[in-house]
């Protein structure tokens, strides 16, 4: 089946550059940077990353990042702990701007 995001289009993203070669060369050698050994250990940032991209939902990012994971000794049941922090995370700061709604609601309310 054909989707709109195509697996394959993964391998090209260092393309991206392609017209603006500084701006790419910059971007890269910041994630590079960010993602080295620091304070946190390579297989720690990539169970944030895998978290982040279920969170912004890129389908590049969590392919890349579940390959990552595995690449760097993560297994599935700290993966998927993972993806349910990021929900219990995004799913809070979605409730808690019921706060906002619900004080928006009572003053119009009056």
């Amino acid at each position: 089946m054909e989707t709109y995001y195509d697996p394959k289009d993964l391998d090209k993203f260092p393309d991206i550059g392609k017209d603006a070669p500084e701006l790419a060369k910059m971007f890269f050698s910041y994630y590079g940077a960010v993602f080295a050994e620091g304070a946190l250990s390579a297989r720690e940032k990539a169970l944030i990353a895998l978290a982040v991209a279920h969170a912004v939902q890129c389908p590049y990012c969590i392919d890349a990042y579940t390959r990552s994971c595995l690449e760097k000794g993560s297994n599935l049941e700290e993966m998927t702990e993972a993806v349910h922090v990021v929900n219990a995370i995004r799913g809070g700061a979605s409730l808690v701007h019921g706060v906002q709604m619900r004080k928006i609601a009572e003053k119009l309310s009056l």
